[in-house]
């Protein structure tokens, strides 16, 4: 989520901030509710590549997702997939900090408003990050690190709340129990210039993993138009702060040991603190890495005549470890999708903080795609911490066609002018029967 710049924001007397919760996990609040979801999610995973380099497409299915508090509380029942849904993507996760059961994401049944999730199959390794490397020092993976992995994204209704989880499923079952999660209430915050400010973020670790009581650590950081900065970093194993920490900027360490609050407190909001800010926990061996960040340029993309070629480009930033790969997608009016390629991708650069960013350039010939009536150009970015998207309209000149709100707007037109016409048609009508009265 970004946040506007420009000059009326900064004129006002407020701030606008969005947090990115997501938990990079080296693995590194119970929220109330009446009962737990039951969760309808996108599984998306890339393809097997054709080799020789090539990069795999991504897929998206469907999937259902059953929330339990515990493994006793999944009912017979809930064993049945829907008709649309394949057996296979039917999991079952449970969630003892009960923090998948807040109430917004669990909509009152036939809501057409829904919660967004997102699963991703999750890759275990070590991180190089200085302030993490200590929570593998013995450089030994255990064994437990051997079994199925996935990281869950949700936003809950109205943005009331941001989830990443990371769970555990014992290899070749769907009973997966969460390991990790990190949680935000203040998905997007407003703050007065030169008045403190406090971007929310918890996480729970489950106590019964090996992994739990082998230390952890925190990490804020700042992105905004592809530039990215590291705020504070936390080694709670050495209870240090990185000495890269930007001043003005802390947590609440007792909070933080005792009860997971990890949330960043800034002294005194100013106008270059806008922008979007990522917390990230770590605890050992299980590293869910740094999603990028996604902009596409232009955009909006301008008008399009049938034949004319247009020059889009897409940048990833703020992510880490290097793996990355970038492609195009074009999705039609009629809501098909097909592939474009991956561009011109430049190479990767690296920022001073650790993280990396790169950008591809499509070339998009609409002469040689069947637009039809325009559609969505899609830049898609696959990384081990997860599959991340953007878009922007695409509208061609001749085939665009009015939305219900335009034709609902012409036709409201259409009366009223058919309204003036017999009134004055009426009037005028009047006028005459009166002067043949009176002759």
């Amino acid at each position: 989520m970004r946040l506007k710049d420009n000059t009326a924001d900064i004129r006002s007397t407020y701030i606008y901030f969005s947090i990115y919760c997501q938990f990079l996990v080296n693995l590194l609040s119970k929220v109330c509710s009446s009962s737990c979801p039951l969760l309808e999610c996108w599984f998306v995973q890339e393809k097997v590549g054709r080799g020789g380099g090539l990069t795999g497409a991504t897929t998206q299915e469907k999937s259902l997702i059953h929330i339990g508090t515990s493994p006793n509380s999944h009912s017979t029942e809930s064993q049945r997939a829907p008709a649309d849904i394949s057996p296979d993507k039917v999991y079952f996760i449970t969630d003892p900090a009960a923090t998948l059961c807040h109430h917004s994401l669990n909509p009152p049944r036939g809501s057409i408003k829904k919660p967004q999730c997102e699963i991703n199959p999750f890759l275990p390794q070590p991180s190089t990050l200085k302030w993490v490397a200590p929570l593998t020092d013995s450089a030994l993976s255990p064994i437990y690190l051997q079994a199925d992995w996935f990281s869950t994204a949700l936003q809950g209704l109205d943005q009331q709340l941001g989830i990443s989880s990371i769970t555990r499923a014992p290899s070749g079952t769907k009973e997966h129990r969460v390991i990790l999660s990190v949680t935000s209430k203040t998905i997007s915050v407003q703050a007065r210039l030169r008045k403190p400010v406090m971007l929310d973020c918890s996480f729970w670790a489950d106590p019964s993993s090996p992994l739990s009581g082998s230390g952890f650590a925190v990490e804020w950081r700042y992105q905004f138009r592809g530039d990215g900065r590291l705020v504070l970093a936390y080694d709670g194993k050495t209870d240090r702060l990185a000495d890269t920490q930007e001043e003005g900027a802390t947590l609440d360490i007792e909070g933080l040991l005792k009860k997971g609050n990890a949330s960043l407190i800034l002294q005194e909001a100013k106008v270059r603190h806008s922008g979007t800010y990522i917390c990230t926990v770590y605890l050992p061996y299980l590293l869910a890495q740094v999603p990028p960040s996604l902009s596409i340029h232009p955009s909006p993309l301008p008008l399009t005549v049938p034949g004319q070629t247009l020059t889009v480009r897409c940048e990833a930033s703020g992510f880490a470890p290097l793996s990355l790969e970038l492609s195009w997608e074009f999705k039609g009016a009629n809501g098909k999708s097909r592939p474009l390629g991956s561009g011109s991708v430049t190479g990767h650069r690296q920022a001073w903080d650790g993280t990396f960013s790169q950008s591809s350039r499509l070339e998009l010939d609409t002469s040689k795609l069947d637009l039809d009536r325009g559609g969505e150009v899609i830049c898609v970015a696959v990384h081990p911490g997860g599959t991340r998207r953007a878009s922007v309209a695409l509208n061609v000149i001749g085939f665009s066609t009015p939305s219900i709100e335009d034709s609902m707007a012409m036709v409201g037109v259409a009366l009223v002018l058919y309204g003036l016409i017999k009134f004055v048609s009426w009037t005028f009508t009047s006028s005459g029967s009166k002067r043949s009265i009176n002759n």
